[in-house]
């Protein structure tokens, strides 16, 4: 009863942290069943390690049951890669089960230390001592956290207020890499609470995120650019409409969902294309416009010719229109006004140019 009282006490705050993600998730709409079966397995293994990390360290205290306590170390030093690959898992689009095999090739070597002492070992007096693969878990952890933060940067929008909580969550999990070397063992004990208040925090930003969303595409929603041509008014020099051709033959030939593919391989072109400065939305159903702020009409074209070639490398084709301005006392809709007037006339182009039916 001392040992349980002992371990609510030091990791009460986990507790209450991981119960209330599990309310979050369960009645949040935003995220899909596979996701939030994910981050449920996720809960799991932290509350697992939190439990392990514990008898680790009172073992140790009380000096008993060594071969245990050797176990639960390859557990702990396990664990950190195993996390953030579950972490790909559930925060990466199209991420596979394929991403845990490196952490699981890391847990095997760490298990194989309990025999060999090649990462790890507890000598009589009860001390770890790293052996010569001593630093390989710490390469492990940042490799993966490394993976995880770019890949997440690359399929946001590059806007501030997604890319700050990705630099908060990789601040969070770089201290597992860095603090054990400064502060050392000690830090292990609240380690499962830093991961639980990291994941918690990250989630609701990215739910704060998901409400300004395409839930299809991933792009900026409708509100959002209202909001923000709103907020920027005078920084916006130029917008740029995008418009998909043949969309309707596609939904009437091959089907919705062929056409929501279309549709979203559009969306990533864009959102590979734009930079921090250039926020991509989806307007309407193949409708498209990104703001461009403080962009030189030199950039301008540039951008457009990037998106061309972007989407050329796909079976789709798109009409742009843009519209260029310096003026401060400019009128948004009428720069949209214009930009969508030369992308019809960019349509009509195409249509005429391929002899395709415009329906």
């Amino acid at each position: 009863m001392d040992i349980l009282k002992e371990y609510l006490l030091q990791n009460w705050p986990l507790i209450l942290i991981l119960i209330a993600f599990v309310i979050m998730l369960t009645i949040t709409v935003f995220l899909n069943k596979k996701t939030i079966r994910r981050m449920y397995v996720l809960i799991g293994v932290v509350f697992a390690l939190s439990i392990s990390v514990f008898f680790e360290f009172y073992l140790g205290d009380i000096n008993k049951l060594h071969n245990l306590r050797v176990v639960l170390v390859a557990i702990r030093y396990s664990a950190t890669p195993i996390i953030i690959s579950l972490l790909l898992l559930a925060l990466v689009k199209k991420s596979r089960w394929y991403v845990v095999i490196p952490a699981l090739v890391l847990a095997i070597i760490n298990f194989i230390s309990i025999f060999t002492g090649i990462v790890f070992s507890i000598d009589d007096n009860g001390t770890l001592v790293r052996g010569f693969l001593g630093y390989l878990p710490y390469i492990g952890v940042g490799i993966y956290t490394v993976w995880l933060i770019y890949v997440l940067i690359m399929q946001s929008n590059k806007q501030p207020t997604e890319i700050i909580p990705i630099i908060f969550l990789a601040f969070s999990l770089g201290t597992s890499l860095f603090f054990p070397l400064i502060i050392g063992k000690e830090y292990s004990k609240i380690f499962c609470t830093i991961v639980g208040v990291a994941l918690f925090v990250y989630y609701v930003f990215m739910i704060l995120q998901l409400t300004k969303k395409d839930a299809l595409t991933g792009l900026l929603n409708r509100q959002a650019y209202y909001s923000y041509i709103t907020n920027n008014y005078k920084d916006i020099t130029a917008i740029i409409s995008i418009d998909m051709n043949g969309l309707k033959k596609i939904n009437d030939t091959l089907g919705h969902i062929a056409g929501d593919e279309a549709i979203s391989t559009v969306a990533s072109c864009l959102m590979k294309s734009a930079r921090y400065k250039q926020p991509a939305y989806r307007t309407g159903g193949d409708e498209f416009i990104i703001v461009c702020k403080k962009t030189s009409e030199d950039e301008l074209l540039r951008l457009i010719s990037v998106i061309r070639k972007n989407v050329s490398e796909t079976e789709y084709t798109v009409s742009i229109g843009y519209c260029h301005s310096l003026d401060q006392n400019k009128d948004i809709d009428d720069m949209v006004k214009k930009s969508d007037e030369m992308m019809y006339k960019d349509k009509e182009r195409h249509y005429a140019e391929t002899g395709e039916k415009r329906r």
